[in-house]
């Protein structure tokens, strides 16, 4: 299990200073701070970025697989904050610690960028201070989104959850879901059963298809739509 202490001492030894200072004045985005800044990580299948209260010290950046955030609950039941898939920005916090602990959901490479640096290079970029708070803002709606999601039947959310994932898809009709049923129930505060019941009883409507355990065809989005709303 990777701990923060030696992700720092990983980070300093793949990302030498000269090459933060070099890179800093051509930097115009958000991403492109990120991946001109950054240091990749790879992370093996369930393998933990950072912990829960851990201190926030860095921003990440999928390069490839996914990522889940989760918070385990008092009575022992996990409940999953976000996926976080290829290009998407995580590990950002309002306050110096981690709310939520953070996942490989498969065998991932992430970029991980020292939040000082970034902050500091966004304090001379408008235009990178500009792109954070836009990613900042869209973590807030992203996590305003998943609370109105809970409050939904199982139907509405398991159909706003594959309206969700298309959205984040390369195929509009086509969805490959690299997380388990275990995962998305955790999601949707649902428990695994109602998962794959419902998934039946979607498909048995015609509203989807389920030809794999991980891919869903969407034959009807008005349909799925309909059930969001």
């Amino acid at each position: 299990m990777l701990t923060t202490q030696t992700m720092t001492s990983h980070t300093a030894s793949r990302q030498p200073e000269s090459r933060v200072a070099r890179s800093a004045p051509s930097v115009s985005t958000l991403g492109s701070s990120i991946e001109l800044m950054g240091a990749p990580m790879p992370f093996s299948r369930n393998a933990e970025i950072y912990g829960e209260n851990e201190p926030a010290e860095y921003l990440y950046k999928v390069i490839s697989g996914t990522v889940r955030t989760y918070k385990v609950l008092n009575d022992g039941r996990r409940q999953i904050g976000a996926f976080y898939l290829p290009g998407d920005i995580f590990g950002l916090e309002i306050g110096a610690d981690h709310t939520f602990s953070a996942e490989a959901i498969v065998d991932s490479k992430v970029l991980v960028i020292k939040r000082s640096t970034l902050i500091a290079l966004a304090a001379r970029d408008t235009e990178v201070a500009r792109q954070l708070w836009t990613t900042t803002a869209g973590e807030l709606q992203r996590a305003q989104d998943h609370i109105m999601l809970l409050i939904k039947t199982a139907q509405e959310r398991v159909a706003g959850f594959l309206l969700e994932m298309a959205k984040r898809s390369a195929s509009a009709t086509e969805v490959d879901l690299p997380m388990s049923r275990q995962d998305i129930a955790d999601y949707l505060g649902l428990t695994i059963e109602t998962v794959s019941r419902t998934l039946t009883q979607l498909e048995n409507s015609a509203a989807i298809a389920v030809p794999t355990s991980r891919r869903i065809v969407l034959r009807n989005r008005a349909a799925l739509s309909r059930m969001n709303a």
